[in-house]
């Protein structure tokens, strides 16, 4: 598979996000059935910050922190995305993640 079907494989899943929502890199990498790709689902997201239809803001590690947000464009943007959708973020963590975390289905 080409990088470039893999970042849209990604795209498709994080499009389907629900508002106030958050997901993680190894729950995309799952749901695509490339387990171990958590990473390539960090680049793919480092990647679509010219892509408005893409939440990328919420992705975040499976422990729920702001990994990827130094790829925002200003210093709390990714914060204030989550905060706008009413997720609560306490040192760069999202709070009762465990109520916030949404399970992508199996796409393959």
């Amino acid at each position: 598979m080409s990088e470039d079907n893999f970042f849209e494989r990604v795209y498709t899943i994080a499009r389907q996000i629900p508002y106030g929502k958050v997901t993680s890199y190894g729950a995309i990498a799952k749901a695509l059935g490339t387990a171990r790709s958590a990473r390539m689902v960090g680049w793919a997201m480092n990647a679509s910050h010219n892509m408005p239809d893409v939440p990328a803001h919420r992705v975040v590690n499976r422990k729920g922190l702001l990994t990827g947000k130094l790829h925002f464009d200003g210093t709390n943007l990714m914060q204030q995305l989550l905060e706008n959708e009413g997720i609560v973020v306490i040192d760069n963590q999202i709070v009762d993640f465990e109520k916030h975390f949404w399970q992508p289905e199996i796409q393959f």
